[in-house]
């Protein structure tokens, strides 16, 4: 079996085309503007912000946060 690789531009450029076609205009941009990438390095940025964390503590953080299930 022998896959065909596309040029990513291709790739992208129909991939914009069928969520246009699909998803309308506003709604394809709205979309798509959810991968834009960001600034930041987590890799970096987590060391201080989790100090002192286990998994366990930050799992009854958010448990925390959330409403009671009625």
């Amino acid at each position: 079996m022998n896959a065909v690789i596309h040029p990513l531009a291709e790739i992208s450029q129909r991939a914009r085309h069928v969520l246009i076609q699909e998803l309308g205009v506003t709604d394809a941009m709205r979309f798509l503007n959810q991968f834009q990438v960001g600034s930041g390095d987590y890799t970096v940025e987590r060391e201080p912000l989790f100090k002192g964390e286990t998994v366990k503590s930050i799992v009854a953080a958010i448990k925390a946060q959330r409403p009671d299930p009625a």
